[in-house]
Parts: C-alpha cells; sequence; structure tokens
C-alpha cells in the first residue's frame, strides 16, 4: 500500500473515531486483520493510540456477550427443529424412503451435536462450562460432537448418492437406492466415524491457555491430527461428495427428461385392468413427486451447509499451518472470537434442516406435518 494512501485511509479512520467518541473497536479488528495481511505497514492501535490491551478487553467482553446469547437460541432453534424432523421423518408416508431414512438419522445426529455441544458453549458465557474444568468431560464432550457431526454430514453425502442412483437410467443402479442399502450404509458410517474420531480420548484435554478453547488438543501433533481430520475428512470430503453426485444427479434427470420428451408414447389401458394400472399410477406418481421433493430439500441443504461449515475448515487448516507462529495477545484474541463465531455457525448449519425441510421441501413434508399435529392436537383441527 502506498504512503499517501496509508495517510489518507489513517486520516479518515482517525476523524472516524473522534466523531464516534473513540468506540470503533470493529473497525479497529478490521484493521488489524488488514495489517495481519500486509495490507498495512504498522497496526491500526498505534496509528491511533489505541492500546492493545484494551482492544483486547473489548473483544473479550464482546466475545462473553455472544457466547452468553447467541448459543441458547441457536440450541432452541436447533433443537425444536430437529426433535420435528424425527417425527414427521418417521411417519408412514416418509419412513420407507431411503433418503427419508437418511434425513432422519441425520436429524438425530444433529440432536446429540447440539445437545453435547451447545450445551457447554452457553455454560461457558456465564463461567459455568464442565469441559473445560473436567477432563473426562472434555475428552467425552469432543468424542461425541465431532463423531456425530461427522455422520451428520456423511449421511447427508450419501443420501445425495442415493438420489444419484434414484435418477439413473439403469435399472440395477437404481434397485441400489433402497431402505436396507442405507441402513447398512449408516451402520458403517456409525463405526468409521468412531473409530475416525477415537484419538480424542487422547488427544484433548483441559486448561490449553494457547488454543482458541480450553478443552483442546494438548500438543502441536494432536491438534494438526484433530484439525486436519476435521478439515478434510468431516466437512470439504462430504461436501466434495455431495457437489459432485449433486450435479450428476441433475444431469440424469435433464437427460431423462429428455429421453421421455422424445419417446412418450399414447398408453392405451385395458378396460379390464384399468383400475389396477390407475392404482399402480397414483403410488409412482406419489413416490416420484416425493423423491422430488427430497432431492430439491437435498440440494438447498447442501448450498447452507456449505456456506456454514467451510468457513470453520478453514479456521482449523489456519489454526494447523499457524500453529509455531508467534502471535500478539490481540492477535490471539480476534482469532479466539473468530473462531468461536465460525464454530457456532456450525450450530447453525445442525439446526437449519426442519426449516428447509418445511419451506422448500414441497406440500408433502408441511402436509405430513400438519397431519402430525392434528393428530397431536385433534381439539384444535
Amino acid at each position: 500500500m502506498s504512503k499517501e494512501t496509508s495517510i489518507i485511509s489513517v486520516r479518515f479512520l482517525t476523524t472516524l473515531k473522534e466523531y464516534t467518541g473513540g468506540e470503533i473497536c470493529c473497525l479497529e479488528i478490521i484493521h488489524f486483520l488488514l495489517f495481519t495481511i500486509g495490507f498495512y505497514e504498522e497496526p491500526f492501535s498505534s496509528m491511533l493510540n489505541v492500546s492493545n490491551t484494551d482492544l483486547v478487553e473489548n473483544l473479550e467482553y464482546l466475545s462473553k456477550q455472544f457466547n452468553r446469547y447467541f448459543p441458547f437460541s441457536i440450541f432452541l432453534f436447533g433443537m425444536v427443529g430437529n426433535i420435528l424432523n424425527c417425527f414427521v421423518l418417521s411417519q408412514p408416508n416418509l419412513r420407507m424412503n431411503p433418503c427419508a431414512y437418511l434425513f432422519l438419522i441425520s436429524s438425530i445426529a444433529n440432536i446429540i451435536s447440539i445437545t453435547c455441544g451447545l450445551a457447554t458453549r452457553v455454560l461457558s458465557g456465564w463461567h459455568m462450562d464442565l469441559a473445560a474444568q473436567n477432563g473426562l468431560i472434555c475428552k467425552c464432550r469432543a468424542f461425541v460432537v465431532f463423531v456425530s457431526r461427522t455422520i451428520a454430514f456423511w449421511l447427508i453425502a450419501y443420501a445425495t448418492i442415493d438420489r444419484w442412483f434414484s435418477s439413473c437410467i439403469l435399472h440395477q443402479r437404481r434397485q441400489m437406492s433402497s431402505l436396507k442399502n442405507s441402513q447398512r450404509v449408516t451402520k458403517i458410517i456409525f463405526l468409521a466415524s468412531a473409530l475416525l474420531y477415537c484419538q480424542m480420548i487422547y488427544c484433548y484435554d483441559v486448561n490449553i491457555t494457547s488454543a482458541p478453547l480450553q478443552c483442546y488438543g494438548k500438543n502441536v501433533v494432536c491438534r494438526f491430527l484433530t484439525d486436519f481430520t476435521y478439515a478434510t475428512i468431516t466437512v470439504l470430503s462430504p461436501l466434495l461428495i455431495m457437489c459432485i453426485f449433486g450435479l450428476i444427479t441433475i444431469s440424469n434427470i435433464r437427460h431423462h427428461y429428455y429421453e421421455r420428451a422424445l419417446k412418450r408414447k399414447a398408453f392405451k389401458v385395458n378396460p379390464n385392468n384399468k383400475t389396477t394400472f390407475k392404482f399402480v399410477s397414483v403410488q409412482q406418481r406419489q413416490r416420484r413427486r416425493i423423491d422430488r421433493y427430497l432431492r430439491h430439500v437435498l440440494f438447498i441443504q447442501i448450498v447452507f451447509l456449505s456456506i456454514l461449515t467451510v468457513p470453520q475448515a478453514i479456521e482449523k487448516i489456519y489454526t494447523t499451518l499457524t500453529v509455531n507462529t508467534k502471535k500478539s495477545s490481540l492477535h490471539m484474541t480476534i482469532h479466539k472470537f473468530i473462531y468461536n463465531f465460525v464454530l457456532l455457525l456450525t450450530y447453525l448449519a445442525s439446526g437449519l434442516p426442519f426449516y428447509i425441510y418445511t419451506l422448500c421441501g414441497g406440500s408433502i413434508f408441511r402436509n405430513t406435518l400438519l397431519h402430525l399435529l392434528r393428530k397431536m392436537m385433534p381439539n384444535y383441527n
């Protein structure tokens, strides 16, 4: 950055600071981030004669308030949504669908992840986080949260593969989209996820002052292993699978509709079998309609998962690569704030599915939900 531009920017920010009475902590943070990537030649605090200690105190206070209220909102938001998901997806018209089954188990995994993960985040805002004080609770919490989140992600990834199976022209591949296969893959994902994070029992410990959280990897090797595993296997790999098979599924659907448009012929129904043919046709149309809606909400869920979880994966990789870099207290405070923020985004992703299904899942999901509510509250029909 040129000297003239730097002087102009400093004058502008100085004037803004005077106008706001000195309360521009966010601007200072932004400027510090620009400084860390080399956009400025000296820290903002020194340019404006602001004490780094004041910045650290302000940011720590902001983080404390953030951890007190935002996690609790996500907790309620996510728990209500996932519990309703479990009720709706277990209804007879949906539970036999392999994709709906995967959504159901994923919702259960999200409930476990939110319960074990966000409960401690809420308590940490009031200095009552047991996971930061008790080693056994820290290890168990980390293991359960990472395993349940991995299960949820990979179930959605396999749901994308299942939608690809159902959209294939080859009959053999379409047959692979079955409830039995979904149940088998679910068991494999459960076992693989547990084995993947069994090192958490050893690696995680309490009172880790050099990490974003007090309950964190206790040495460099542990942090590298857990952070890299989480970023690549838990987040990026399933998202990559979702994107690849999602695009292939869209291609299959377009090809299928194109062939149907070219080869559509009049179907003559035998009068003796008219009723039977009509019944089969209605059943097929209903299954295709459910498949279409599930495919639609799956693609939307992939978009939200990518937006809300990739930042934490990037942050994990950054933490791993800069583990040996010497950081100032201000830099570490900003890093902790960013870590806590992107961490909560992942819990928000775990709480969104129900609202995606309700808003984007078409009339089938909403009608099933309304039917369930009428059964639960018959007096309000």
